[in-house]
């Protein structure tokens, strides 16, 4: 099933990607299923592929294998480290 999805990028994904978000249109089961279409682009989409990635459905903290409905909003955003 096609759906669309509003991809948001943030901190450090966000300025190495060049883009704050995008719409998508795709096949896309869960949000690792999304990350892994990004990732197919290869070159700078590589960074989605770093351990530690954190996502977000319809702006909730949620893991790679959480469901995809028609219409959410997906984020991506890396590991948050103090100093």
């Amino acid at each position: 099933m096609t759906i669309h999805v509003q991809v948001q990028f943030f901190a450090r994904f966000r300025e190495t990607l060049g883009t704050e978000s995008e719409k998508l249109e795709g096949a896309f089961a869960t949000v690792d299923a999304v990350r892994q279409h990004l990732l197919e682009r290869g070159g700078v989409w590589e960074v989605l592929s770093e351990k530690g990635i954190m996502c977000a459905r319809n702006q909730e903290l949620c893991s790679l294998d959480t469901a995809v409905e028609p219409g959410d909003e997906v984020a991506f955003f890396p590991t948050v480290t103090g100093g």
